[in-house]
């Protein structure tokens, strides 16, 4: 029996998908595990795997065109197959459609202007790095007008709006133009670089159309150039575009915080399919030995008299931006706690009297919130205008200072985490965040958010909302003085929490049933074993 494949949707943000190329053609034979397409989503490119075995009885989408999410991409079943009840007819167009491209292609290409762009010239755009990037900088070109450039050679340095990540080369040539000087910003999909043959004359390559000039083949031609370009030009130092793994597998391994370079595979070729992410068992990370949360100030020097100036980077402007839009358009309301950290001080002593042990209040404090985060789900929740979004893991996202200001690295699935996956993990990013070294999928998805300020002496502040999560807890330092316990004044460790609540999601008494949940992990650790 025929079976409908649908676009399948890649990330959170996607809503619909670019097929970039199909590996099969109407008629062939398709086994599972075989690659159909390659899928470009709005974050990367990525193989399409089929699930099932047949032959490919129908295409639902051309070659470099774009459908929504759950529409169809395809359809297999057994070879001569009656589908027309699952097309609605269009079976049989789906072969006269490859046939008139065919017929149709070469009158375009003639029609189209054949000098436009030189033979052997490729032409790189400004990747989009992150779900919400609109333009890119270029923190340093790598690769100067006249070098050799060969695949995989670094060419640049390009900040984005969360990170500042390598970008490769996938060609092999003379760099022949930068698009962007060092420095310099530029839009999504605007010409970055221009690589060819040594010698080409590529002045008039991305210069503006005259007016008139037919632009139909062409812009098919650019959004082809476009798919091919973005599919896997940007990596780190620990990059995972070149590793052999299933879509499934690695949205699966983004969910839940897997680094799929350590992951063995156990499919064809030591690809990595869904059992494997899903058997994984995570070793703990070295320490580094960067604290969680230290902050590390931009340098400014004071002259008398004498007024300066500091561009913003990328980074800045987006978190001016995105707290702006979440302060003024999400109702905050903020409760406060005083906590007892008698018993935490005490367990934390034990914890760390263990061999190989060393963790923080900052992570008891993460560990804490996540459990809590399980029995209060309606904190762990996101306002989507006509809808509430219930999130089905929890991800916590740890508020780091940089120079360029603030990153908030995510930690996903916390509430599986041991304590000293969690202390790892925490040092891990914050070392890198402060090197730009974090990938952007390690910024991106979290639920809840944590700030602390209680290394550097700030007894009570309040937080802005990470949207789109609803709840930013605020974390104080532990400060010693008298408390009245059992009727009588003692010496005790008290800290103040802080919970910035959004109202449309999290109602006054949600969130501090909440605090009360944190309140009891808190004070009594051993309540987390329960």
């Amino acid at each position: 029996m025929a079976e409908v494949i649908t676009m399948p949707r890649l990330s959170d943000t996607m809503t619909e998908g670019k097929v970039a190329k199909w590996h099969k053609k109407v008629g062939d034979k398709v086994k599972e595990g075989d690659i159909l397409a390659e899928i470009e989503t709005d974050k990367a490119v990525q193989d399409f795997e089929s699930e099932i075995e047949g032959t490919l009885l129908y295409v639902g989408v051309e070659e470099g065109g774009a459908a929504a999410v759950d529409s169809v991409l395809a359809i297999i079943g057994n070879e001569g197959e009656d589908i027309s009840g699952l097309t609605g007819g269009a079976a049989a167009p789906a072969a006269e459609t490859e046939e008139k491209k065919s017929e149709e292609q070469p009158k375009a290409e003639t029609a189209a202007p054949a000098a436009e762009v030189p033979a052997g010239v490729e032409i790189i755009t400004m990747p989009r790095l992150s779900d919400t990037m609109t333009e890119g900088k270029v923190a340093k070109w790598h690769k100067n007008v006249g070098d050799t450039v060969k695949e995989g050679d670094l060419l640049a340095e390009i900040e984005t709006d969360k990170a500042v990540q390598d970008f490769e080369s996938e060609f092999n040539g003379v760099l022949l133009k930068q698009g962007v000087e060092e420095g310099g910003a530029a839009p999504v999909d605007s010409v970055l670089a221009i690589i060819g043959p040594a010698g080409t004359d590529v002045s008039a390559v991305g210069a503006p159309k005259a007016a008139g000039q037919s632009t139909e083949k062409p812009a098919e031609q650019k959004a082809e150039a476009k798919t091919e370009e973005k599919a896997a030009p940007v990596v780190n130092s620990s990059s995972s575009d070149r590793v052999a793994i299933s879509p499934l597998a690695k949205k699966m391994a983004q969910d839940k915080g897997v680094d799929i370079n350590s992951v063995q595979g156990s499919g064809e070729n030591g690809r990595i399919v869904k059992k494997d992410i899903e058997n994984y068992q995570p070793a703990a990370k070295p320490a580094a030995s960067a604290p969680a949360a230290s902050a590390a100030p931009v340098a400014v020097s004071f002259v008398q008299g004498e007024d300066t100036e500091t561009p913003n980077s990328q980074v800045r402007n987006i978190i001016a931006k995105r707290l702006s839009e979440s302060k003024f358009s999400a109702p905050h309301y903020y409760l406060m706690v005083e906590i007892n950290m008698d018993k935490a001080i005490e367990a934390r002593k034990e914890i760390n009297s263990l061999p190989d042990t060393k963790i923080s209040f900052n992570d008891m404090i993460i560990k804490a919130t996540a459990i809590a985060l399980r029995k209060h789900p309606q904190v762990n929740s996101s306002w989507a205008g006509d809808k509430i979004i219930h999130r089905g893991n929890i991800n916590i996202g740890v508020a780091v200072a940089i120079p360029d200001g603030l990153v908030v690295p995510v930690l996903k699935n916390t509430d599986q985490m041991t304590y000293t996956q969690i202390s790892a993990s925490v040092k891990d990013m914050a070392s890198r965040a402060k090197s730009k070294g974090l990938k952007a999928n390690e910024m991106e998805g979290s639920t809840f958010s944590i700030s602390n300020l209680g290394m550097f002496g700030i007894e009570t502040f309040t937080s802005i909302i990470n949207q789109p999560n609803s709840a930013i807890l605020s974390v104080g330092a532990i400060i010693e003085k008298p408390i009245v316990k059992d009727g009588q004044i003692v010496v005790g460790n008290t800290m103040k929490l802080s919970l910035a609540c959004d109202h449309r999601v999290v109602d006054g008494a949600t969130g501090a049933q909440f605090l009360q949940t944190l309140r009891t992990y808190l004070e009594s650790p051993l309540t987390l074993l329960l």
